[in-house]
């Protein structure tokens, strides 16, 4: 494990056509779609051949001009491509739906392969995987429409679904009569839902880069919030990022030993960010995203940032990697 530090460009010879991927069926759409611009700009300006695809909200597979090309149509492109960035946030994309794509095309791609994704998207078999590491989770319970019918509150509690992102569906119930909205908010977006104890502490985040045979740890990051870190606190400017995070050098240790534990654990490559609470008794795990959001003002880039590592010099390093790593022969079109 290396720590990141202040990491110099890497030489920008050509690689050939990087496709961008946006957009997807899910929730997260719009997250998606400034995710990709992020990136398929920061790509341009290191020189990079960029083709951009998009997947809009029903499913229909577009190119860089908002044309309908369709599935096949979007292979046939994919496969002419060197790499792919598939910056698809939540179910039908961060889940493994496109890296199983990607794999059968034979088109090597930036980011976790199917396995992983589909393990840190649920959010229930993650903190399965923690506890079975030793990490700690908050306390919590998986409801199906069935079941949560009986489920009653006596304590604060978060209503979150199991497979989303982006703070989609979350709620904070302090007594039963506000838990029948938070069930029905969740139940909206997928057919579990994992309620949990809300949990005292500050808001940290780590991200995971693996580079080669390193895997590269970004300076921490503290989300301070008034209330819940939700959708509107993400993205309409009500938390502040505070990076490097203040941290004593026990709990940065910590920190990011549960990381990498995680990362390693799930089978992750690319990048991961890893979401925690630190608390008095040590690092709570929240979740891990393997496609988090990736603007040049995201949290993953800002974090690369304090330690040296600025927006482009990030993404170049990831298609850079990618197509080392992972370069699959494809067969002729």
């Amino acid at each position: 494990m290396t720590t990141a530090a202040r990491t110099p460009v890497p030489a920008r010879t050509p690689i050939g056509r990087v496709a961008v991927i946006g957009g997807g069926t899910s929730c997260e759409h719009d997250v998606s779609l400034a995710s990709a611009a992020g990136v398929a700009e920061a790509l341009l300006a290191g020189g990079h051949d960029v083709v951009r695809l998009t997947i809009d909200p029903e499913g229909v597979w577009r190119d860089g001009g908002d044309r309908p090309i369709g599935l096949a149509g979007a292979v046939h492109v994919l496969r002419s491509c060197a790499v792919a960035v598939p910056v698809v946030h939540g179910p039908g994309g961060e889940d493994g739906t496109l890296a199983a794509l990607l794999d059968l095309a034979g088109v090597p791609y930036v980011g976790s392969g199917v396995g992983a994704g589909a393990l840190a998207m649920d959010k229930w078999v993650t903190k399965l995987v923690a506890e079975a590491l030793g990490l700690a989770t908050a306390p919590g319970v998986l409801l199906t429409r069935a079941s949560a019918a009986a489920y009653a509150v006596d304590h604060p509690v978060v209503v979150k679904p199991v497979a989303a992102g982006s703070s989609h569906g979350v709620s904070l119930v302090r007594e039963q009569a506000e838990l029948a909205a938070a069930l029905d908010a969740a139940f909206a977006l997928d057919d579990r839902v994992l309620v949990e104890d809300v949990v005292v502490g500050r808001e940290i985040d780590v991200a995971v880069l693996a580079s080669g045979a390193e895997l590269l740890v970004s300076p921490a990051l503290e989300i301070r919030v008034d209330g819940l870190f939700d959708f509107e606190a993400k993205y309409g400017g009500g938390a502040d990022f505070v990076v490097p995070a203040p941290l004593s050098s026990t709990e940065q240790k910590a920190l990011e030993s549960a990381a990498l534990a995680m990362f390693t654990a799930l089978g992750c490559r690319g990048v991961a960010r890893i979401d925690f609470f630190l608390t008095e008794a040590g690092p709570v795990l929240n979740e891990v995203n393997t496609m988090p959001g990736f603007t040049a003002h995201s949290q993953v880039p800002q974090m690369f940032a304090a330690a040296g590592i600025d927006y482009v010099a990030l993404v170049d390093r990831l298609v850079r990697d990618a197509v080392a790593g992972r370069a699959t022969p494809r067969a002729a079109a």
